[in-house]
């Protein structure tokens, strides 16, 4: 019997790819996105209505696909979004809605998914976090935040499901050619001005990230690692994906604080 798969923000990027690839490989899996008019289904991609910051649209989802499907096997949390800002720029709003999208919305997908997994013993829960949930850069503070409680909401999710065989695992993104820049990354007005004090940061800073995207690597190494989480009783807890969290995300264990940060400057000329 197929394995039925939830994944969230997969109208584009890497989580469309990832739907495509798992149902090109077996799975029924059903595609979150905020796109209404965008809701036919194809053989065994199937796209739900879902907008993590609304909780109703998360319960009819999850409901809906109960009805069909009678079980949800697998999660995977993809939806979220970067705020460009720095934390003197950065407005009440911005940092609610950065937070909103990706935490309390993972938060909540997961706590309306797991009451299912619990009763059937069994299930897989993948966060798609971001190698900037170990390392700080700048201009991106918040985002940072909100993806290191990514990585605090794994860490202790897991002791909680692990009575009811429930895994919960994280892919520690690097950068990846996706529309990111133009559709998954807000930027904040006042840091982005002209008149701006942190203006020479910006123009040093925002064309590296924005070149590592636009010229990054095809993201089917993220849907290669969902499957072998999802196939892979014995996955790491913390899978870095790709060259920057393969770089830096073993170097932070590695090195102490001070030496890591002086790595950071380095590479990024800060």
């Amino acid at each position: 019997m197929s394995k039925v798969v939830l994944i969230t923000g997969a109208s584009s990027g890497m989580g469309k790819l990832t739907a495509e690839f798992l149902v090109n490989n077996g799975y029924i899996v059903y595609a979150g996105t905020r796109d209404v008019s965008s809701q036919l289904n194809e053989g065994n991609l199937k796209r739900v209505y879902i907008d993590v910051t609304k909780t109703d649209s998360i319960k009819n989802a999850v409901e809906s696909i109960i009805k069909n499907e009678g079980k949800i096997d697998v999660l995977v949390n993809n939806a979220g979004y970067g705020l460009l800002a720095t934390v003197e720029d950065g407005t009440d709003e911005e940092m609610f809605n950065q937070f909103n999208v990706n935490v309390f919305g993972l938060l909540k997908v997961t706590r309306e998914v797991l009451p299912y997994m619990r009763e059937a013993k069994s299930g897989v829960i993948i966060n798609i976090s971001s190698f900037l949930g170990k390392m700080g850069l700048p201009l991106l503070t918040h985002y940072n935040a909100s993806k290191y409680a990514v990585e605090g909401i794994v860490d202790s999710l897991r002791f909680e499901t692990l009575p009811y065989n429930v895994r919960v695992h994280s892919i520690q993104s690097g950068l990846f050619g996706t529309n990111f820049v133009k559709k998954g990354l807000v930027s904040n007005s006042q840091t982005t001005n002209e008149e701006s004090p942190y203006k020479e940061l910006v123009s040093h800073f925002v064309p590296i990230v924005a070149k590592a995207i636009n010229e990054g690597p095809n993201p089917q190494p993220i849907a290669d690692a969902v499957k072998e989480i999802i196939e892979n009783e014995d996955a790491d807890i913390f899978v870095p994906v790709g060259a920057e969290a393969e770089t830096f995300v073993p170097l932070r264990k590695e090195l102490n604080d001070k030496e890591f940060e002086q790595k950071v400057k380095e590479t990024f000329a800060i």
